[in-house]
């Protein structure tokens, strides 16, 4: 490879990559902001853990669908980039909405003679933030799509993680500044502004989004980055028309989406990950409070090291794993930690009331071990799909992923108001027991399908020879 290509590709390739990652940290300051802010929300506004549940089920439903639905808009679209931008923006809209609503209340009549939340505040907050689920699932397709088109698929594991970690940045820092800074500092009273400061700053974070980031090698003169790669099956460069780009797509997308086993085996075990994964991050200020009987701001700086500590290094730990020493087979490195993430999560609950340093310890190092597979769902459906469907394949994985808030929103809301956190625990251990097993269904799968998408364009390049 020519050295000054090289320089530039190498530039590119990572100036995208970290603004990727600031972009989508700041989804989460918009998103994981309420979460962290629910115990000051059912002291300030009278909202029970049913009306919480039910608002994070709804937002979860309406990520995943949206996930779904631009998962598809973003393998086609021109221009990945301001789909995310405009998602990031509007999130932004919505969290400054939800912080004026009590400044509403002369309008729709939010809250009651005591100050507190009427039930036309509960369709109002809970509306908002189902909207809120639909912009924010603008925000992982186009990342998806963007690394498969920048990134050498036999880098894609350790790089894809690296850019995951901005999950946990994002939700570790919007922790401390809602849960520590804010409502630490100065109460509960203070809960708008967990929705204000992340929304001005998730707004400047859009215009990074807009002016920073490019959509393809191609559109600063580069090559694609499998021309690049030795070790990558798919080489071929294709000169498409429209129509051949759009049957090319079609085809691929049924057999390397649609009728592929493995993506579905992936948006199982995703299902049960988020299970999970939502239960600590969703629940962890709730439960830490209610059942450790720790402070908010405490509860808070435990999610936040359950974040940034333990799902950055175990999310960086998994893909370096993955590439390094199961040859890019990302489904090896989820059931390994997909076991002991439930295994931890385990050891948290049967913690003795006494021992809380060891409970959070246990804590920190299940949300360590469930990123992993977190993050490694997806890069093997990239890999699965093919950058050409990189994205509809990762938007079924959404679905399943987000429909997991059926379990960790609603009904672990009911569950926790009805018969306490045991259940809930013992709820999610056997959710995390069932993705194990799931996991295991994919062992002697191949690290991704390259060699098949090969076939496939190989045939529809012969039919169409044939049409002519």
């Amino acid at each position: 490879m020519d050295q000054d290509i090289k320089k530039k590709y190498n530039y590119w390739q990572w100036r995208t990559l970290i603004i990727l990652m600031i972009g989508y940290a700041l989804f989460y300051f918009v998103r994981k902001n309420f979460s962290i802010a629910m115990p000051a929300l059912k002291s300030e506004l009278g909202l029970d853990e049913t009306h919480l549940g039910i608002f994070l089920t709804l937002n979860g439903i309406i990520y995943g669908i949206s996930r779904f639905i631009n998962g598809f808009i973003s393998d086609r679209a021109k221009s990945k980039k301001f789909i995310m931008g405009m998602g990031l923006l509007l999130s932004a809209i919505v969290n400054i909405l939800i912080g004026l609503s009590p400044q509403m209340n002369g309008f729709f009549h939010l809250l009651d003679n005591s100050g507190k939340a009427t039930i036309g505040m509960v369709y109002f907050i809970g509306s908002l933030w189902l909207i809120n689920g639909f912009t924010q699932g603008m925000g992982y397709p186009p990342c998806g799509s963007l690394m498969a088109h920048w990134i050498k698929p036999s880098e894609l594991a350790t790089k894809q993680s690296i850019w995951n970690s901005s999950h946990s940045i994002g939700a570790g820092l919007v922790a401390v500044l809602v849960g520590t800074l804010i409502l630490g500092k100065f109460g509960y009273e203070a809960w708008q502004w967990c929705f204000f400061i992340p929304a001005i700053l998730a707004a400047a974070g859009s215009l990074l989004l807009f002016f920073g980031l490019k959509d393809s090698p191609a559109s600063v003169g580069l090559p694609n980055p499998e021309e690049l790669d030795e070790n990558a099956p798919m080489k071929k460069v294709v000169k498409e028309s429209p129509e051949h780009a759009k049957r090319l797509y079609d085809a691929l997308l049924k057999k390397m989406v649609f009728r592929n086993p493995i993506i579905w085996i992936l948006a199982i075990s995703n299902f049960c990950v988020y299970v999970i994964r939502f239960t600590i991050l969703d629940w962890g200020s709730m439960f830490l409070t209610d059942y450790k009987q720790l402070p908010i701001a405490t509860a808070a700086n435990v999610v936040a090291a359950s974040e940034i500590v333990g799902g950055i290094i175990g999310t960086l730990l998994a893909g370096w794993v993955t590439d390094k020493f199961f040859k890019s087979k990302a489904h090896h490195t989820c059931l390994i930690f997909m076991v002991m993430a439930t295994f931890c999560f385990f050891m948290f609950w049967k913690m003795p009331q006494s021992n809380t340093g060891l409970a959070i310890f246990f804590l920190i190092m299940s949300s360590f071990f469930i990123y992993g597979p977190q993050a490694l769902t997806g890069i093997a459906a990239s890999n699965q799909a093919t950058k050409r469907a990189a994205a509809s394949a990762n938007g079924i994985l959404g679905i399943f992923g987000y429909a997991s808030t059926t379990v960790s929103g609603l009904a672990f809301g009911m569950i926790a108001k009805s018969f306490g956190w045991n259940t809930v625990f013992a709820v999610a251990i056997a959710f995390g027991i069932l993705g194990c097993l799931v996991f295991a269904l994919m062992w002697k799968a191949p690290a991704d399908g390259y060699a098949k998408a090969d076939k496939i364009i190989a045939e529809v390049e012969a039919q169409e020879v044939a049409e002519q």
